[in-house]
């Protein structure tokens, strides 16, 4: 099922007003702080910085990653390390919209002509741009359609049909991975800046609701506060050399699910 589709430029919801410079720098600023993931560096474009448009068109650079990400995790499955690829670029482009938008009510504009990347050994892929564009969210509870349309439809969707380009692999994997990664954030958010959790949580299962993440699977709370996300699909981490399974896998049985959530909540100071 598609996603909505964007509705001009910025793929932002009409009738946002727009966001002064130093606002949107403020905002990414302060949400980098919660780990490299949220973070977009603002600066000159220099050597060795590339366009994000070469990973979601072109499939040269992106066909260097996955081999890359393929060496790096011993595997010669190249359907696993574009998973496992795709899935980290989706938490990258999914994390710093989300902190701003939950963190300081503004709609982040990471326009692939805009954002440039550039090679890394390993962590969160680095982003930069001279500058970025957001609108103010003037109501919180509209937010997550045009959300869903700048990251989901204008970044995920493109780099989903590159990849898809290179190697064959399900599309519903792919969207599996991508709401693991957009829970994955909403979780970081509540274990880094508490006080935003409850605005993280339901602006994600919002966006869990919506086109291609619809039916991908739950964001539930164990406990209040402390957001896990089940989802009904595998991203094959399980097949990698010493691999098992993810904490929102769906192959974990319900048993194994109550105790591993209840560890974690231990681990995190709540009740188990």
């Amino acid at each position: 099922m598609p996603g909505p589709r964007p509705t001009g430029p910025g793929r932002a919801r009409p009738g946002l007003p727009a966001a002064s410079p130093p606002a949107v720098f403020a905002a990414i600023a302060d949400v980098s702080t919660i780990n490299g993931y949220f973070d977009v560096e603002i600066g000159p474009i220099e050597a060795g910085w590339r366009p994000l448009t070469d990973l979601l068109a072109d499939s040269e650079p992106l066909r260097q990653r996955i081999t890359d990400v393929a060496g790096r995790l011993g595997t010669d499955e190249i359907r696993v390390a574009a998973s496992i690829l795709f899935q980290g670029l989706a938490a990258r482009l999914w994390s710093p919209v989300i902190g701003v938008a939950v963190a300081r009510d503004l709609l982040l504009d990471l326009s692939p002509l805009r954002v440039h990347w550039r090679a890394a050994s390993g962590g969160p892929l680095p982003l930069r741009a001279e500058h970025l564009t957001g609108r103010r969210i003037l109501d919180p509870a509209g937010i997550a359609e045009p959300l869903y349309r700048n990251v989901l439809t204008g970044l995920l969707e493109p780099l989903a049909q590159a990849v898809q380009g290179i190697v064959k692999i399900a599309p519903g994997l792919l969207w599996g991975n991508a709401a693991s990664a957009l829970a994955g954030t909403v979780r970081t958010i509540a274990h880094r800046r508490p006080e935003l959790t409850a605005r993280a949580t339901v602006l994600g299962r919002e966006l869990l609701a919506l086109g291609v993440l619809r039916g991908s699977g739950d964001l539930v709370e164990p406990a209040p506060g402390q957001p896990f996300f089940v989802r009904r699909s595998c991203c094959l981490f399980y097949r990698l050399p010493g691999g098992g399974k993810c904490g929102d896998c769906v192959l974990i049985d319900p048993e194994t699910r109550r105790r591993q959530w209840a560890a974690a909540l231990r681990q995190a100071g709540g009740s188990s």
